[in-house]
């Protein structure tokens, strides 16, 4: 494994898709997944959460111990990691140059948090931010998926308002995109990915 992960990627850099909780991230990336199964891969993150109903080991996340997650960092087999509500999330340096060996085009799913560490690292990418168009849309998404408690919730909006705020400071992100209406948003993911 190098230490440049972008060293194999070709032109096609990676796409870090980053946005608060509950934005639709995992919805745009399911998308462009679903249209161009060919053309990009997920790079699957870490997490020493609990899997929500639904999430498998390995497709929506690697699940594991926080004491493993904690030692693989310390070997600095992390291109980033953070902890965010509690948990460690991270992506693995494998992971990424996974999806480059089977020649496709990596996207990660981030928080903003995570976005600035990999823009930090070696990783050349491009950086879209996923931002809602106001914070109660954003509770009613949370709200509706009724996978987390009141004071989760609680805790996801204040970290929200954080993250918008950041996201749409400059310097960090390549492209904001505003998830107002799910079609018009994924339609602007691809036209900025020239799809």
């Amino acid at each position: 494994m190098g230490d440049n992960p972008s060293a194999n990627l070709g032109n096609k850099k990676p796409i870090v898709i980053s946005g608060p909780s509950g934005v639709g991230k995992g919805t745009l990336i399911s998308k462009l997944m679903q249209e161009f199964p060919s053309k990009f891969g997920f790079s699957v993150s870490h997490t020493t959460r609990a899997p929500r109903e639904k999430e498998e080991n390995g497709v929506h996340y690697h699940f594991t111990e926080k004491s493993v997650m904690e030692e693989e960092i310390r070997e600095g087999k992390f291109l980033e990691f953070a902890s965010v509500h509690g948990n460690l999330y991270g992506t693995s340096k494998e992971a990424v140059e996974m999806v480059a060996h089977s020649g496709k085009r990596c996207i990660l799913d981030i928080d903003v948090q995570g976005a600035r560490s990999v823009k930090a690292s070696s990783l050349e990418a491009i950086f879209v931010f996923v931002s809602p168009p106001a914070i109660e849309n954003l509770e009613k998404r949370l709200r509706a998926r009724g996978s987390e408690t009141e004071e989760e919730i609680e805790k996801r909006i204040r970290n929200s308002k954080a993250e918008i705020e950041e996201g749409n400071s400059p310097g960090l992100f390549d492209h904001i995109l505003v998830n107002d209406d799910l079609e018009n948003c994924y339609a602007s993911l691809k036209k900025l990915l020239d799809l």
